[in-house]
């Protein structure tokens, strides 16, 4: 599809975690109950990434559109481990910056993938949503064999505000940004009750795959 694999580092400030992503100070996520802080220089200014987000600002300062990336990498949460979350979790993010960019494209990036992965029976559908950083947001679903659907990931059109955080000019360049957990993503394609196995190193569970 043309993409490129971006990467950054896993210790970030507050500029590219959050400000630069439209994120404002009063967000919930910008507290100390979910992102983790590191002490050095002034506080809450630098922290461990809670998404691969600034992947994609780093890009956007370095790199002039049209742009094309995938940005996989580790972040980290204050989440306690438990069946669905871990405290430190790999997560895989999409960026495209170019003329013309549409929700439509992103709708068809997301089928795209979810047929590649998962099958061409699997259908995927947006539901719309709210992240500061994108707008319209949405969040994918992907269904289910029993007809249900199960929410896989975020995603949207970039926000005007991000665009200009990185002397992007909206008037001329949109894009679309997308992003979800791989572990995740593991877990639902080969149905494991327990997101944990992942990181337990355990061989006989391991050689399955």
């Amino acid at each position: 599809m043309g993409y490129s694999v971006a990467e950054g580092p896993e210790v970030e400030t507050a500029w590219y975690n959050f400000e630069a992503l439209n994120i404002p100070d009063w967000h919930p996520a910008r507290g100390n109950f979910d992102t983790i802080f590191v002490d050095l220089g002034e506080p809450e200014e630098v922290m461990l990434r809670s998404h691969t987000s600034p992947v994609q600002i780093r890009t956007m300062e370095s790199q002039e559109p049209p742009i094309y990336i995938v940005a996989p990498g580790r972040t980290f949460r204050t989440d306690s481990a438990d069946a669905t979350h871990l405290p430190a979790f790999n997560q895989i993010e999409g960026l495209v910056i170019d003329k013309g960019i549409t929700m439509g494209d992103l709708a068809g990036t997301i089928d795209s993938f979810v047929h590649a992965f998962f099958g061409e029976e699997v259908k995927s559908r947006l539901r719309p949503s709210y992240f500061p950083f994108t707008e319209p947001s949405a969040e994918f679903d992907i269904s289910r064999p029993d007809g249900s659907w199960l929410e896989l990931g975020g995603c949207g059109m970039v926000h005007p505000n991000v665009l200009r955080n990185c002397n992007i000019d909206p008037e001329v360049w949109q894009g679309f940004a997308f992003g979800f957990g791989i572990d995740r993503l593991v877990s639902m394609r080969y149905q494991l009750d327990d997101i944990r196995e992942l990181v337990v190193n355990d061989a006989r569970f391991l050689r399955q795959f």
